[in-house]
């Protein structure tokens, strides 16, 4: 049997800051996403913004849980 080593808080805090860095990332893409197709088709109102802006912040949440489940899981 092999003993698995913890990770460092150093390896801890690189990973939680590469989650935010993922996060602002993906968001950015969504809005920037958004905004070409607003003008793309333009319209009255940026719907493409706001509803790929929303898309990007729900899709980054679920990875962010998902990911700091995984990290919770291995010190278990």
């Amino acid at each position: 049997m092999k003993k698995e080593k913890k990770p460092s808080s150093f390896s801890r805090y690189a990973r939680f800051s590469a989650i935010s860095f993922q996060m602002g990332g993906t968001i950015f893409l969504g809005a920037y996403f958004g905004k070409w197709l607003d003008q793309k088709y333009p319209s009255d109102k940026a719907w493409f913004t706001i509803g790929l802006t929303l898309f990007a912040v729900a899709l980054s949440l679920y990875n962010v849980l998902r990911q700091v489940n995984k990290l919770n899981s291995e010190d278990d």
